[in-house]
């Protein structure tokens, strides 16, 4: 059976991409990496990717005169490596409708909260603001919404009394690095069903 191909878009250091990496080189996950793209030229998962066996490469925003000719840009060069699916790992960029509808329901994004509560940016903060004693992390499609697509998978974090934002956040990546190749794994097994906003995770025959 041929390996589901995903291509991975960061704007950061990379660290969900290397959970993902790990959980393939341990053979949780049955998919390979076709192109790792990063909008931002400093980012530090291309440095991460220096050394590896994984292409890598830098589509600046910057050198686009339209949003929709840097996302067809992008599309291009995924097509180019028949990548089947998106995988969102700390890309800072909200994506439009013409990308959304290029790989409709093939777009994978973790956010930092238990969506639909806090989304958007600084979750964690919005978190402690709030002064819930749960937050935690979900995976889910992406729609052309603010981290409103259909769930696939969350993970409770409890936030202790002495947290920062960046304490909770430290904790709430650790579950990340579990749960998002838990949800890759289940998406290349072809173990999830979308119905509406409900996404079922079939049993293993």
């Amino acid at each position: 059976m041929n390996k589901t191909v995903i291509g991975v878009l960061a704007s950061g250091r990379g660290s969900n991409l290397q959970a993902i990496i790990d959980a393939i080189q341990a053979g949780r996950l049955d998919a390979k990496i076709g192109v790792v793209i990063s909008d931002n030229p400093d980012a530090n998962v291309l440095k991460r990717m220096a050394g590896a066996d994984i292409q890598a490469l830098c589509i600046d925003r910057r050198q686009f005169a339209s949003r929709q000719q840097f996302e067809a840009a992008i599309a291009e060069e995924l097509n180019l490596r028949h990548v089947e699916l998106v995988v969102l790992a700390g890309f800072m960029r909200i994506l439009s409708q013409y990308f959304i509808d290029r790989f409709a329901g093939k777009i994978m994004n973790i956010h930092p909260s238990l969506l639909p509560a806090f989304p958007g940016e600084n979750a964690q903060q919005q978190a402690l603001h709030y002064g819930v004693k749960v937050s935690g992390c979900t995976v889910h499609f992406v729609d052309e919404g603010m981290d409103t697509g259909p769930i696939i998978l969350q993970e409770a974090v409890p936030v202790l009394e002495d947290d920062t934002a960046e304490t909770l956040s430290e904790r709430i990546l650790h579950a990340e690095h579990i749960l998002y190749p838990r949800a890759l794994a289940l998406y290349c097994e072809g173990r999830l069903h979308s119905e509406g906003r409900r996404v079922r995770i079939i049993d293993k025959e």
